[in-house]
């Protein structure tokens, strides 16, 4: 895996052992199996940024705090240069760029997210949250499937959704597709 998260993983077991919890009791407050939670905490499985945002959340922590080992600094505004967002690469599928790192108190978490086009048709990782998002098409075409219901959506197309329903995305026609993420 790599050094990344590698890095998030060590930060995690550390945030969980100031608060004293074992690993069993913060798998079931997270609500997930225990051995996913262990693999999350080894560092040798991708980890979902649902799951980096319930973490951060349980702790009162930026996201970036967990991301970077750094707090936000920024309170009256930040600006992100095209391409020059930080980079979280958790999932081999999708490559999140996020637009709000260094903002402190933030009440949502902006991503341009890119879906990799997957000509081997592998199955998709479902990832669930507290929260809500908005995903707004900017680049190609994605089937956004959310509790069950499929949606394709097109350039210039949007969708907006309770993120604690199962959801995934997929991009679609032989290309990547590009998005505006927002997680609230």
């Amino acid at each position: 895996m790599n050094e990344q998260i590698q890095l998030i993983a060590t930060r995690i077991k550390e945030l969980r052992g100031i608060a004293d919890l074992s690993a069993e009791s913060f798998a079931k407050e997270l609500q997930i199996e225990t051995e996913l939670y262990n693999r999350y905490e080894s560092g040798n499985t991708d980890i979902p940024v649902g799951f980096l945002i319930k973490v951060a959340h349980r702790f009162k922590l930026e996201l970036s705090s967990l991301l970077r080992g750094d707090e936000p600094k920024l309170h009256i505004y930040s600006v992100v240069r095209k391409g020059k967002g930080l980079n979280v690469e958790r999932r081999k599928q999708y490559k999140y760029e996020s637009l709000a790192s260094n903002f402190i108190q933030k009440k949502a978490e902006p991503f341009v997210v890119t879906a990799k086009y997957d000509p081997t048709n592998s199955p998709l990782e479902f990832n669930s949250h507290f929260g809500q998002e908005f995903n707004f098409v900017l680049e190609g075409t994605l089937m956004i499937i959310v509790n069950g219901h499929e949606v394709v959506l097109n350039e210039g197309d949007s969708i907006y959704f309770d993120s604690a329903y199962e959801h995934a995305m997929k991009a679609m026609n032989s290309q990547s597709a590009k998005f505006l993420a927002v997680i609230i």
